[in-house]
């Protein structure tokens, strides 16, 4: 099957350069471009694309304008194609926050050095795209709220107890939607996200904005305590090491692990050597296998192991790859894993009572 795409771009020069690299697959037919949104929106009714590439900054309506649009009335699949700068990664994140599945870099003046690697990941993220269901945006995040029922009262929470997640493709929208409704006695939770270098920090103050807890894009050396959520940097191996009954970041720049760093991989693996009853492994949406493996050696040691199912997952790729491995023992729908995971590690419930 072949997937229709429209590039839009108000560069000439990119559209030009997509559509060539993109086309050189037979799989992969580039249908028409675009050079603004108001071109795009006629083009869309006429060739009916399976999948868009969007650029964030174009004249008459900016892309963020035409996403929020675009999938109020009519949802696909969209990659964006954006500025990967500190400047620019708010604004690619909150595309991902309106829907879309993922972003790429804008092709630099350099290009031609590095054509091979920009071609590869240009086209994987589109066949991607394409064959992602996306049916989490037909859960609206008002309907995933409600469905996150807390345990009642007062509670305490293990703190001794690790919470481990990794997640790439839909992943930043998934781990803002379980985090969200922790509370600030929670046990303590590393992350390692698929993100480029640039966007780990902003990523983590959007979720320390959101979250009870308090958010750190993980330093190395940094003590583990509850109540906090660790971010691997987007360039760095994230790992766990132990010293007596404390627990601490330990950050590598070691070559990528399943094209990958940071690697959910190393992660899983660091926590696994913790022990039976000291982590909880949680799988969300991604693309590919990174984790799979560590996440069976997590289960073998005797910890809890969840994963995001299909029908809330942007991809279900590596929570897929974790289940075939039988690493999982529980598959839960996104709006699921944060009770679930509160009520397995409350370790004394103290109901609020009023008096009378």
């Amino acid at each position: 099957m072949t997937i229709k795409v429209l590039v839009i771009d108000d560069s000439p020069l990119i559209r030009s350069l997509l559509t060539e690299i993109l086309n050189a697959h037979a799989d992969i037919d580039v249908v028409a471009t675009a050079e603004d949104p108001y071109d795009a929106r006629e083009k869309i009714k006429h060739y009916n694309p399976d999948v868009l590439t969007l650029d964030i900054e174009m004249p008459k309506m900016n892309g963020l304008s035409f996403l929020r649009n675009l999938m109020r009335l009519r949802p696909m699949p969209v990659v964006m194609v954006s500025t990967l700068t500190e400047k620019g990664a708010p604004a690619a994140l909150q595309a991902l926050e309106l829907g879309a599945v993922d972003f790429i870099a804008k092709p630099k003046s350099n290009i031609l050095t590095e054509l091979s690697r920009y071609h590869e990941e240009l086209t994987h993220k589109v066949r991607v795209a394409a064959t992602s269901k996306n049916r989490i945006r037909s859960l609206s995040t008002a309907y995933l709220r409600s469905k996150i029922e807390v345990p009642v009262g007062e509670n305490h929470y293990a703190a001794n107890h690790l919470v481990a997640i990794g997640a790439s493709t839909g992943g930043t929208e998934a781990i803002k939607e379980l985090v969200r409704g922790l509370p600030v006695n929670m046990s303590p939770i590393v992350i390692t996200q698929h993100i480029p270098p640039v966007f780990s920090t902003s990523f983590a103050k959007r979720l320390n904005s959101v979250s009870k807890m308090q958010v750190f894009e993980a330093q190395h050396g940094q003590q583990i305590e509850q109540g906090c959520i660790y971010l691997a940097p987007g360039d760095r191996h994230l790992t766990i090491n132990k010293k007596g009954h404390k627990l601490f970041c330990q950050l590598d720049d070691d070559a990528p692990v399943n094209r990958h760093r940071p690697s959910v991989e190393k992660l899983f693996d660091s926590v696994a050597k913790l022990g039976s009853n000291q982590a909880t492994g949680i799988m969300l949406t991604g693309m590919g296998a990174d984790g799979a493996y560590a996440m069976l050696n997590m289960r073998k040691a005797g910890q809890h192991t969840i994963a995001q199912d299909e029908a809330t997952s942007v991809v279900w790729g590596m929570p897929g790859a974790a289940v075939e491995q039988g690493a999982i023992e529980q598959i839960l729908p996104l709006q699921d894993i944060a009770p679930t995971i509160l009520r397995r590690l409350i370790v004394s419930n103290q109901r609020v009572t009023k008096n009378l």
